[in-house]
This record gives structure tokens, sequence and C-alpha cells, in this order.
């Protein structure tokens, strides 16, 4: 695996030591005990002194699979799962932080990511200190005060913007922060934060990696030592992956360089097409030249990814008006699947947040998110421009 390309990994890396029976593809592993007759074998699997299952919420073999793929796709040491995207991101930061510390993060965290920062960390009398995106003069000034943590997006849901994860991590780093990077939008296939200088690496594996939105799952990668704090706190907690989700999303992962390859495909022509709408003030979409950090996308990602959001003249009138026209998209709170996917960021991204916490952090109502898939082009341009022409301007 050392040597192969990582499509080639998506499709083969994790999998091989769980086949059974001469199967050719994962089990799923539904047991929720697994059964000793050798008392000090047992205890010793129980300790962690030899490999092993001993309770379905601690590990599984389905979903220690699915971990071995994303740690091998990610050049990780270790990676630990979550029944979701959100489970991994609560659970690492309360492992982590305690009353008194300090976190530093940016204001255009995906909504739910955002009202820990802004709701639960404070009340936990944690210091939360919110930099505007993409300002890294900002960012860096802020972590050289000090902090437990430094978190970022990149890109953002739902505007996209890009931030610096090398000149951030290192930071963080000269600060003694513990960087953490949600990697959702790039996906490993597009994006290794671990290799330009972050600690932990975060993924929603219900969106692109799963890609077929019937999983929940979530993910995070980094060293052995801090994954196996991670873990720890999960065990105990109990935010356990599902063995039927990881099945689904193994399953899904083996088409995953793939499909990340014609969904920015689309993003770009749809990007493209959609700067010359009349009715589209603004596009964002960071393979656009346009894009204000489009040089630091293009030195750090691989690909532009499929996700990309535009804002409309007349605002929620017109979104209102025109989604329901499109044939070929799900209106729906999810992302990263083989179908195209639109929503106001009110109702998806950011439905947490009220109509003024949204505007504070630059989300205008009639931001519409789209997240392509993987249908061809011509067909999507072509039912965006019908779409828009029953508008009335």
């Amino acid at each position: 695996m050392l040597n192969s390309k990582i499509g080639t990994k998506a499709v083969w890396a994790g999998e091989k030591d769980y086949l059974v029976h001469g199967a050719t593809q994962v089990p799923v592993v539904l047991s929720v005990a697994y059964g000793y007759d050798d008392m000090d074998e047992w205890y010793d699997v129980a300790t962690g002194r030899k490999k092993g299952h001993i309770y379905g919420r601690n590990t599984n073999p389905t979903v220690q699979s699915l971990e071995d793929k994303v740690k091998i796709l990610e050049d990780a040491e270790a990676t630990t799962s979550f029944s979701t995207g959100m489970a991994a991101i609560s659970n690492t930061l309360a492992t982590f932080l305690t009353p008194g510390d300090r976190i530093v993060s940016i204001k255009d965290t995906y909504g739910g990511t955002n009202k820990i920062f802004t709701e639960f960390l404070p009340r936990q009398k944690v210091d939360v200190v919110l930099c505007d995106t993409g300002n890294h003069e900002q960012i860096e000034a802020e972590v050289a005060k000090g902090c437990k943590i430094l978190y970022l997006e990149t890109p953002t849901n739902p505007t996209v913007k890009i931030t610096d994860i090398e000149r951030m991590s290192k930071a963080g780093k000269k600060a003694g922060a513990l960087v953490i990077v949600d990697n959702t939008f790039a996906t490993p296939i597009n994006q290794n934060p671990l290799a330009l200088g972050a600690d932990l690496v975060i993924h929603s594996a219900t969106k692109f990696l799963g890609g077929h939105a019937d999983a929940l799952g979530g993910l995070v990668c980094g060293s052995e030592e801090l994954i196996n704090k991670i873990y720890h706190y999960r065990e105990i907690n109990g935010a356990t992956m599902d063995p039927m989700a990881a099945y689904l999303i193994l399953r899904g992962m083996k088409t995953l360089h793939l499909r990340v390859r014609q969904q920015e495909e689309n993003a770009m022509a749809l990007a493209k097409y959609l700067q010359n709408e009349k009715l589209v003030e603004e596009v964002f979409y960071p393979g656009l030249v346009t894009h204000p950090n489009h040089e630091i996308a293009k030195r750090q990602m691989k690909g532009f990814g499929g996700m990309l959001s535009f804002a409309v003249k007349g605002g929620m009138d017109t979104v209102r008006e025109m989604l329901p026209k499109l044939n070929f998209a799900n209106r729906a709170a999810n992302l990263g699947a083989v179908e195209t996917t639109v929503g106001p960021a009110r109702t998806t991204s950011h439905i947490e947040c009220t109509p003024e916490e949204r505007a504070a952090v630059g989300i205008p109502e009639g931001l519409v998110r789209v997240s392509c898939g993987i249908e061809e082009i011509e067909d999507i341009i072509a039912d965006f421009k019908q779409a828009f022409d029953y508008v009335k301007v």
C-alpha cells in the first residue's frame, strides 16, 4: 500500500485483515460481545496488551476496518470513529479542554461547530476566541497570546473560505497549541492536513467518505498518543459508530476517488456558469481565480472539491421561487452524495443560528449551498438555467 496511489488505497486499504471465509468484502459484524475461554487472553485483550475485541461500545471489526482505511488515506498513526461527525468534533474538544482553557478558531465554521464555540464551551468556562476567517494575522496574534487548541475548518461550510493550514500550524506549534482541522469538504483525496503540520484531522464520514447519504459517522486521525486519549473519552461516553454504518461507508469509499474527481469537475463548470447568471450576485468556489484565497487553495489542495455556494439577487424570495424548480437536485440538509444537493444556509449548515448570527459571519439569507453530484454536467447546468428562468425579476 505504501507506494500505491490514493485512488487505489481508497479501494483496498484497511480491508485484508478483516476478510473471512474467502470473502472479498469486509463483513458486518453485529455482535455486541466477544467471548474468551482463556481468562488470561481475555484480560490481555481487555487491557490492550493483545489485539482483539471485547465489547461493541469499545471496538468492532467492521468499524476497525474503516478506521484503518481512513488512517492510511490520511497517512496517520491512528484513527478512531464516532456515531456522527458532530460527535467526532464534540468528543475531541471535550477530550482536551477543561475549565479555564482557551481555544482559538474562525467565525465561519459549520453551524453545529459554531454552536459549540458560542454556547456550550463558554458554559463550561472555556474561553473562546473566533477570528475573521482568512485573516491569518489576526489568528496568529490570538494564538500567540496562548491557547490550548487552534481549531480550523477549510474549506468552510457553506462559504468555502480557505485557511492556510501550514502557516497556522506553525503558529499553533510555536504557542504549544493542538492544531485540529475539519477536512470534511476537501476529503483525503484533495487535502491532508497532517502533512501540512496539523495534529488532528476530523471527518464527517456521513458526507463525501460515505457518498450515498445513507450512513452517519465521524472519524478523527492523528498520532497514536492523541488518538488513544480521544478513543478513551469516546469509549466511556459512548458515541460509538454502528457497524452497519461502518460497512456502508467502507463500501462508499471504494468509489471516493472517482466521485470526488467528477464532483469537482462539475463544481467548477457550475461555478463558471453561475458567474454569468444575471440573478447571481456572487459565487464562492476556491477553484475560481476570483476566490480571495485561490492561491492558498491551489498550494495546499490537490483539487478544489465538489462544494460551492452562491448568493442571489432578491434573497430568500428568489431562493423560494427557484430551488423548487430544480429537477436534478435534492433540497435537503446533506452534502457529499452522488446526487446534487442544494439548500439555503438557514436550513442546512446554519439552521441552529439566528439571522443575526448568520449575518455576523457573512452568510446572507439568500445564500445557496450546492453539493455537486456525479450527474452529467450539461444536465445540471441546463436544470439551473430553467430554474432561474422561472424567477420573476
